[in-house]
């Protein structure tokens, strides 16, 4: 019910995914919970487009590039908690250190961090802020608008794992006591509309600018996204909420190091 009609799994999806009180706006059923992965895409306009923002203000200001990808890299985890890099720590350390399914989920459920946690962190933010920092070959308006891109094109790869997948907990076993809904034939056409609708505004910036040849890339985080699943379904059978968070961060880091080939 609310996949289809939305307004309550849009709001749940905005205060599940970032820290802005959008709770206080009104109450939400917890079912709605459950769908908050079929409106991930459009949570990309307000993560990515505070980190465009951020980018834009930092440069004009006249922060060095390397200190403006940084800021704006500390604006998105501030406004989601950290939520996916929480995710990618968790992921790195579950898949790099279980050895059978069930250590596997038993590693990713402990609130420490191990070694290929910190490992998993410090290579992908790494990466992500030099790529960041490199798109001072381009004008400001251009890279932020591949930073807004990029956040929402990540996050539509991401959010086709809940089909792809069934749920590798129960209710009871998992973080937040909520497991994702799958999705029938029907959702599949309706979650592609979403995604359409959520790439468009992107898309139409970048046309704008000139930049449609950019566009190529949207096809290198959803190839990303089907390897990352083929290996989750190897090693665990289905997903978790850090499965998400790593997938989305992966997905996005795979557009940046893509974009010196196109460019």
């Amino acid at each position: 019910m609310y996949s289809k009609s939305g307004g309550g799994s849009f709001l749940a999806s905005l205060i599940f995914f970032t820290r802005l009180p959008w709770w206080r706006l009104r109450s939400v059923p917890k079912e709605a919970f459950e769908h908050v992965v079929d409106w991930w895409p459009f949570v990309g306009w307000l993560t990515g487009g505070v980190m465009a923002v951020v980018w834009i203000g930092a440069s004009a200001m006249g922060f060095s590039h390397t200190v403006a990808a940084l800021m704006a890299m500390v604006a998105r985890m501030l406004l989601t908690g950290a939520l996916h890099e929480d995710g990618l720590a968790d992921f790195c350390d579950g898949f790099g250190g279980g050895t059978s399914r069930a250590r596997t989920l038993e590693i990713m459920k402990d609130s420490h961090i191990g070694t290929y946690g910190v490992l998993g962190l410090m290579v992908c933010l790494g990466l992500l802020w030099a790529s960041i920092a490199d798109l001072h070959s381009l004008t400001v308006w251009e890279g932020a608008t591949l930073i807004l891109l990029f956040d929402v094109a990540a996050k539509c790869a991401a959010s086709f794992i809940t089909g792809q997948l069934p749920y590798a907990r129960t209710a009871e076993g998992a973080k937040n006591q909520v497991v994702y809904v799958g999705r029938s034939l029907q959702g599949w056409l309706w979650h592609c509309v979403r995604c359409t609708l959520a790439l468009a505004l992107p898309i139409l910036f970048c046309c704008y600018l000139e930049m449609v040849h950019v566009l190529y890339l949207l096809m290198v985080p959803f190839v990303v996204e089907m390897l990352l699943v083929l290996w989750m379904r190897r090693r665990i059978g289905g997903y978790t909420g850090d499965c998400c968070g790593a997938l989305f961060l992966l997905c996005e880091l795979s557009l940046y190091l893509a974009l010196p080939l196109l460019i």
